[in-house]
């Protein structure tokens, strides 16, 4: 492979740790700061730096902060009953930004994986576990993604609330809004039709 210098490389590799981000993009992202953006790249590394040694884990929800309990938990006015989880600190976001949901979450960062040796306690389950057996939690809102991992996670998580006694509930699946049946992939089209509702 051609070299422009070790400087140049290490930062093309580190550039690929990014998701999404294959050689060509990182060669692309290097030579735009290096050329054109200096400024740009010295403010990427100081707020990357100040990001790793400032943010961690809620102790609570397991949400990235900046202190040991996040301002979600601290904030009183919230719903104390009802917790919903999720698998990505992104995944909170997306929830904040397109409803109206005032409870407290649980972010897992990730799903159950067995074959790639993700299992409860990496997903901090037992943190959960301590959670539910505070007693102060009626619902559980399960808002795993859709997929194989993200189903048999939220049936795990929904079998340690039911022994408990709580309320479980899943977000639905199905058609979105302003979908046409036609275009609907038949594994969305039959979940839909299955959990269809009383109106």
């Amino acid at each position: 492979m051609a070299s422009l210098g070790p400087s140049i490389d290490e930062l093309i590799s580190a550039l690929r740790c990014l998701p999404g981000v294959g050689p060509k993009s990182a060669q692309r992202m290097t030579f735009h700061l290096l050329e054109r953006n200096r400024e740009g790249g010295a403010h990427l590394a100081k707020a990357l730096m100040d990001a790793l040694d400032n943010v961690q884990h809620c102790r609570r929800c397991r949400i990235l902060c900046e202190s040991d309990i996040c301002i979600r938990c601290q904030d009183e006015r919230r719903q104390q009953d009802q917790l919903c989880i999720v698998e990505m600190p992104s995944d909170v976001l997306a929830i904040e930004q397109a409803t109206h949901y005032k409870g407290q979450y649980f972010v897992l960062s990730g799903h159950l994986s067995p074959l790639d040796g993700i299992g409860p306690e990496a997903l901090g389950i037992p943190r959960l576990i301590e959670w539910l057996d505070e007693k102060t939690i009626l619902e559980v809102i399960l808002a795993t993604n859709p997929t194989v991992e993200g189903e048999a996670t939220a049936h795990y998580i929904s079998e340690l609330a039911r022994e408990r006694q709580i309320k479980v509930t899943r977000l639905a699946h199905g058609i979105p809004l302003g979908g046409e049946l036609e275009f609907i992939d038949s594994g969305t089209l039959s979940h839909a039709f299955s959990g269809r509702e009383s109106i």
